[in-house]
Order: structure tokens, then C-alpha cells, then sequence
């Protein structure tokens, strides 16, 4: 593709976009009476307009039914988590049993890790990026000292080479590797959320098998981002927020994945809740947890319905298009917006940026800016244009390809280059 950093060019771009209607499905927030130029779908995307219809639903029927909503109403909640199940299992390439709707991410990531973090003997360690997403730290943290282990022992992370930012996959492999004998799981980003790295799922988790250790990974910027495939690629486990990429609201509730060869072993070690037992048992409330089959046997408590009500009203439109889709025009909206970036320091010598983005990548394109970078970032706040300042120095910019476009790219490039 030969780009061109025109209006004429992008407007071209977007009228041949085969997604180009879903922009209008979306609320797109307003600066001076337009439209933003929103660039921060990793952080937070988009309301969709039917989340006020899929809420007042719900409210309809908890105000006619009460407590009988459970099992009347248009939606009935005791069913409400496996509303979603069909869905959610297309966008991370799973089978519905192996997935689950509930509770939020780090919550079900301290839950997956009772099941497949088993430190024994000489096997007790955990294999991870450096600079890892704080949660993500802190839960690695405090499941290592649960276990009467020090982080620093117990946790490998793996850092780029001097002087680059992006971890090389087949460093972290012979890692892996160099330690087999000692891991006890390798849990990894799907997208490293600061650079926007997207990791080789498959390869790192054949690698952790081959040494005996379990593999995990955190997708919350890869879940609606990147093509996964769960299940063909033997993941132990996963889990994932449904507010970035997947449009379900500040909070939103969280996913998990566990493969079906894990997912329907009663014996695995989990924290058990009332919602995780054997459903036609559940009301019997009887001593004695019965895990229920598959994925949902993970559930501690009943679906949180509103917060799932706006999570479906989302996974309606993922159910219109699918992800194969969505990357071939991720990757056409990333190349145009790092072109436009290029082409702006190259016409603005008051611009410097490093791109720490490697070429794996999902939506995201992370810069490293000059020392007047924060200066920049409330520029470009200024004129309409919403990215994500991380500190010290990095600017974060991710069009989404369900409700950016090629226009907005190219006003976002004209900004840059009036600074």
C-alpha cells in the first residue's frame, strides 16, 4: 500500500472500509461539537448505543418481577452468565464449556492461579515479562509469599535486550528453556500493555509444556484485539477485563478460559462458591462442592446482571463481524497511523518519537517522545484528540477498528504537525 498523509486519501480509505458502518453504533465523545479523534480503546472503549436499552431491560424486569426475575423476565438471571458464553468463546478462539463470563480480571486471575500455580519441591517458579501490568505484578507477588516464597527468587522476568524496547520471542523461549526444570507456570501478556508487543501465544505455550510447566496468559489487550486461539493452541488457562477492546464499560466484568481437558477435572485444586456448583444441584443446599462442568465450575457467585447487561449489548456486534475481520483492518489502521506519525516528525522538527511498538502487534501504537513529550500530550488533548500519557515519557495511541478510521487518523497527524 502506498500511503498518503491526505484527507482525500483517508475519506478514500474509509469509503471502501467493509466496517465502515459500526462507527455509528457507538457514542463518540465530543470536543468543540465534533467528534473526538479517540485513540484509547486499549484503556477504555466505546459505549455502545444499545447499553442503555440492554440496562433498562434488566431494570424493567427487577422492577415488575423482584426476586422472581431470577427466572422470569425476558432474561432470566439464574441463566444470565451463559448469555454470553457463545460469544466470548468465538473472540478467544475457545469452546463455550471452556469458557466463563465473571467477576473481574484479577480477581479470576488469583483464582486461576489456586488451580494451575502448584509449587512443589524444586518446581516453584514463575516465568513473566518485566513490566508487566501492575495487577499482574502484585498478583504474582502475592501468590509466590502465599506460598512461603521471595519474589525475587520465585519470579523470572524476562527484560529486552540493552537497548531495546520489545522482548525477542526466542529470548523468552530459551528462558523457558534455561530454567525448565524450576517453573512451575509461565504467565504472560497477550499484548504487553505498555509497548504493545503482541506476544507469541502458541510457541511460549508449547515451550512451558515441553519443560512441564502450566501456561497463562492475561489478555486484557488482547481479547477483541488480536485473533486467539485458545483451545487449538493448548493454553492451560486465561483470563481477560471486557472494557477495553471489548466496549463493556468502566469496570466491566471479566472473562476466563480453562482448557476442557482441565476444565472437567473435579480433582483440579479451586476455590469454590456457590455459583461454581453442579447446577441441578445448586438449590439443593446441601455440604459438599460439586464443581458444575467446564469453565463455569470457576464461579464463586450469581453474574452481576447490569454490569453483564452492557457487556452483552457489545458482544452483539462482535457476533456481526469476527475477528479475522477486525485484524485486517486493525492492521491497515496501525501501518496508516505509524506512517502518519513518520511523516509528521519528518515535517516538524520540533517532534521526536521513537516507536517502542514492535511489529507483533495488536491495535496499539506505543511512541517514546523528546523531552517536551508531556507538553505534546496536552496539545493534542486540547484539539480533540484522546490518547493515553503513560509516565515517564510514552504517548499510547490504539484505533480500534469497530469505531476509528482513516479520517481520524489523518486529523490526528495534522494536530501532531501543528505543535
Amino acid at each position: 500500500m502506498q500511503w498518503e498523509n491526505t484527507r482525500q486519501f483517508a475519506l478514500k480509505q474509509d469509503e471502501a472500509d467493509e466496517l465502515k458502518t459500526y462507527r455509528q453504533r457507538f457514542f463518540i465523545p465530543q470536543h468543540n461539537g465534533i467528534d473526538c479523534v479517540y485513540l484509547t480503546g486499549n484503556s477504555l472503549g466505546l459505549q455502545p448505543k444499545t447499553v442503555r436499552e440492554k440496562l433498562q431491560q434488566e431494570l424493567d424486569d427487577w422492577a415488575e418481577f423482584g426476586v422472581e426475575g431470577h427466572f422470569e423476565g425476558q432474561n432470566p438471571w439464574f441463566h444470565y452468565h451463559k448469555f454470553s458464553t457463545e460469544s466470548v468463546a468465538r473472540i478467544v478462539g475457545a469452546k463455550p464449556v471452556e469458557v466463563v463470563v465473571m467477576n473481574n480480571l484479577t480477581v479470576n486471575l488469583h483464582l486461576m492461579m489456586v488451580s494451575f500455580y502448584r509449587p512443589s519441591g524444586s518446581r516453584y517458579k514463575i516465568v513473566m515479562e518485566a513490566g508487566a501490568f501492575p495487577s499482574d505484578q502484585y498478583a504474582m507477588e502475592s501468590q509466590v509469599k502465599f506460598h512461603g516464597y521471595e519474589y525475587d527468587d520465585a519470579v523470572i522476568e524476562i527484560k529486552p535486550r540493552p537497548g531495546e524496547n520489545a522482548l525477542r520471542n526466542e529470548d523468552i523461549l530459551q528462558v523457558i528453556r534455561d530454567n525448565g526444570d524450576s517453573i512451575a507456570l509461565v504467565m504472560f501478556s497477550g499484548v504487553q500493555y505498555y509497548t504493545g508487543q503482541a506476544f507469541n501465544i502458541k510457541e511460549i505455550t508449547i515451550t512451558a509444556h515441553e519443560v512441564g510447566a502450566n501456561a497463562g496468559f492475561d489478555l486484557a489487550h488482547a481479547a477483541g484485539n488480536l485473533e486467539l486461539s485458545l483451545h487449538d493452541w493448548d493454553v492451560d488457562f486465561a483470563v481477560w477485563c471486557s472494557y477495553k477492546y471489548l466496549n463493556s464499560g468502566p469496570g466491566g466484568v471479566s472473562g476466563a478460559f480453562v482448557h476442557e481437558r482441565h476444565s472437567n477435572n473435579p480433582d483440579l485444586p479451586r476455590f469454590a462458591g456457590w455459583w461454581g456448583h453442579k447446577e441441578s444441584d445448586r438449590f439443593l443446599m446441601k455440604r459438599g462442592f460439586i464443581p458444575e462442568s467446564g469453565a463455569a465450575g470457576w464461579q464463586l457467585s450469581n453474574a452481576p446482571v447490569l454490569t453483564m447487561a452492557a457487556h452483552r449489548a457489545s458482544l452483539d456486534i462482535f457476533d456481526e463481524v469476527n475477528m479475522a475481520q477486525l485484524n485486517r483492518k486493525s492492521v491497515r489502521l496501525n501501518a496508516y497511523l505509524e506512517y502518519v506519525v513518520l511523516e509528521s516528525v519528518r515535517s516538524n522538527p520540533k517532534l521526536s518519537f521513537t516507536i517502542i511498538t514492535p511489529e507483533d502487534r495488536g491495535c496499539q501504537l506505543s511512541v517514546l517522545t523528546g523531552e517536551n513529550g508531556k507538553s505534546l500530550f496536552d496539545h493534542l488533548t486540547e484539539n480533540g484528540i484522546i490518547a493515553d500519557w503513560r509516565e515517564p515519557n510514552v504517548i499510547r495511541m490504539a484505533p480500534v477498528p469497530l469505531y476509528n478510521s482513516f479520517e481520524d487518523i489523518h486529523r490526528f497527524g495534522e494536530v501532531l504537525k501543528s505543535f
